[in-house]
């Protein structure tokens, strides 16, 4: 069965590396991270090239790969193991060309299995398919149907990504429906007992996902 872990997303803003960093490693220590996507819309290169270079270390100190959001030509410049792009950031051809054939390069797609299969065939390591719940953190200009991620697990290869609004309390049945990745950014920075806690807390709905996931196939 097809295994479902936490990609964890930074806040969308950090004014204070240092403390965030030591959140971070609070966070990373809670429970099982696959990536740490650095997401700082509309901060100065200088800024996000700062943030990398904190943060960097501390994901890379516990094996979690650390993808950047919106800029190849800054993931490649500060040897970040991948790039996240969107539909209107640069296109993944580019960004391939960009960050050379080893990146993982991952693709938002919102709700549309046509953009997912397009840039599967591109050779994108991850589509992104969203929001599946109301979100703070950014605007949504789509609301996906969990159904998106159990036709995706059917009938491709490529992984897929559930963004939008998880949190403890929702994750379960995302990993259930079929998806590999869970992207979670305020479900973790915002919880309640703090990030480990709130990392813990995912991993611990994922694995009551994939348990339902597995009952619902042996049935």
């Amino acid at each position: 069965m097809t295994d479902c872990r936490l990609y964890l997303i930074t806040p969308p803003a950090l004014d204070d590396l240092a403390g965030f960093g030591r959140h971070l490693a609070a966070a990373l220590d809670g429970g099982d991270v696959a990536a740490l996507q650095i997401r700082l819309k509309d901060a100065p290169d200088e800024a996000v090239a700062a943030a990398v270079q904190a943060l960097a270390p501390i994901a890379r100190a516990r094996e979690v790969a650390v993808i950047l959001n919106d800029r190849p030509d800054l993931a490649a410049r500060l040897g970040c193991d991948g790039v996240h792009v969107g539909q209107s950031d640069t296109p993944f051809k580019e960004a391939r060309k960009i960050m050379g054939p080893g990146a993982m390069i991952g693709v938002t797609c919102h709700d549309s299995r046509h953009l997912a299969m397009e840039a599967a065939e591109a050779g994108a390591d991850y589509v992104a398919f969203g929001a599946f719940f109301p979100t703070t953190t950014k605007e949504a200009p789509t609301t996906a149907d969990p159904e998106i991620l159990s036709i995706w697990q059917e009938t491709m290869e490529v992984p897929s990504v559930a963004i939008g609004g998880i949190t403890a309390d929702n994750a379960a049945g995302l990993a259930t429906a079929g998806a590999d990745f869970l992207a979670v950014s305020a479900g973790v920075w915002k919880h309640a007992g703090g990030p480990a806690a709130g990392v813990a807390a995912i991993n611990a709905a994922i694995a009551q996902g994939l348990e339902a996931r597995l009952a619902a196939r042996s049935e």
